[in-house]
């Protein structure tokens, strides 16, 4: 072979590695999502609109967020287990309530009647994770990584009769989800009752079964409890707790170029900026839909608040509950507990 030919040959070989290096290094990555919810919902519709696309911007299309809806691929009390093992979906949106015996630590957040809202909460949450370590360890534990903090809407008590305050609960029969609020709803003189949550509701609030229901008030909107409970007190700082963590398997986000990950925890970044605007319109758009659909809507003021956050006597339900915790094995439960309140209490301020 001639030298001619010979340096033609490496140049045509080192042409082809450098295009084959292109092609793969500008290769879209695909990430399955997964979401108990539909897209149409705040939170969700923020992922898709908003969170989703910084993804791609940032990562200058290299990831891309294939999302599913409606609990297509795992319904909520199967997301964690859908994303630990990483099989069939990426990242999926966990919610610690649903899996109090994997994630008890993250069972704190609710454990409060009163927090922070919008902008605030955001930074709590995140505050939270950066400087209590144990919530990322018992994701961790669960081979998945926070990559986004989303929440809810706050509390809204939805009464059949008018109610003058939060006073007024008392010897009625009222429903809520979380054992957190059962306890918070007996301490403040209300009949707690449990009840699946659907048309069971609605029914028993027809009927007169239920005298009132403790729920974020989207939630209530969705399932037009107001129809037959057409009185609600509210208040953003009634807040749910409700954590939607954005996680992302640990071996999937472990095999991601640091480039990827870089860009995602950008696009959360940026994403956050804007989030707690998202939520307070969202609110404030809430009520007066509820409004026009014929509830007789009053925000409660401060003190209301505070009043309710006593008669709830939550201190003493959060140490009944670190207790029981404590009992099952449950590590550095009154420690955790300890920073959370902590912090809560330095960003309510």
């Amino acid at each position: 072979m001639s030298i001619l030919n010979t340096k033609l040959l490496k140049l045509l070989t080192l042409m082809v590695t450098l295009f084959l290096y292109s092609n793969n290094s500008s290769a879209q990555r695909v990430l399955t999502y997964s979401d108990h919810q539909s897209s149409s919902e705040m939170r969700t519709k923020f992922l898709k609109e908003v969170f989703f696309p910084a993804i791609e911007k940032e990562s200058n299309g290299r990831l891309r967020i294939e999302a599913h809806w409606d609990g297509e691929l795992a319904i909520a009390y199967e997301a964690l287990g859908a994303v630990k093992r990483g099989d069939t979906v990426d990242i999926a949106t966990v919610v610690p309530e649903y899996t109090a015996e994997e994630l008890p630590l993250h069972q704190i957040f609710k454990g409060f009647p009163v927090g922070p809202s919008g902008q605030s909460q955001i930074s709590f949450f995140r505050k939270a994770y950066s400087d209590v370590p144990e919530f990322s360890a018992e994701l961790d534990n669960n081979n998945i990584i926070q990559i986004f903090l989303g929440t809810g809407y706050p509390v809204g008590f939805f009464s059949r009769e008018p109610l003058n305050n939060l006073n007024e609960i008392k010897e009625n029969k009222w429903r809520s989800a979380s054992f957190w609020h059962i306890d918070f709803l007996q301490n403040s003189g209300a009949i707690p009752v449990r009840m699946h949550w659907g048309k069971e509701v609605y029914d028993a609030l027809e009927e007169g079964a239920l005298d009132g229901i403790m729920v974020n008030v989207d939630s209530g909107y969705n399932l037009k409890v107001y129809e037959h409970a057409p009185n609600l007190l509210a208040s953003k700082n009634l807040w749910l707790g409700h954590l939607y963590i954005v996680a992302i398997n640990k071996d999937t986000w472990n095999g991601l170029a640091e480039e990827d990950k870089e860009a995602i925890q950008r696009a959360a970044k940026t994403s956050y900026e804007s989030l707690g605007n998202v939520m307070n319109n969202s609110f404030d758009v809430q009520m007066e839909t509820l409004s026009k659909e014929g509830t007789n809507v009053r925000i409660l003021n401060d003190e209301e608040v505070d009043e309710f956050e006593t008669a709830t006597r939550f201190q003493e339900v959060q140490e009944l509950w670190a207790k029981e915790q404590r009992e099952k094995g449950v590590q550095d439960v009154e420690l955790v507990l300890e920073k959370v309140m902590k912090l809560l209490n330095e960003t309510m301020k």
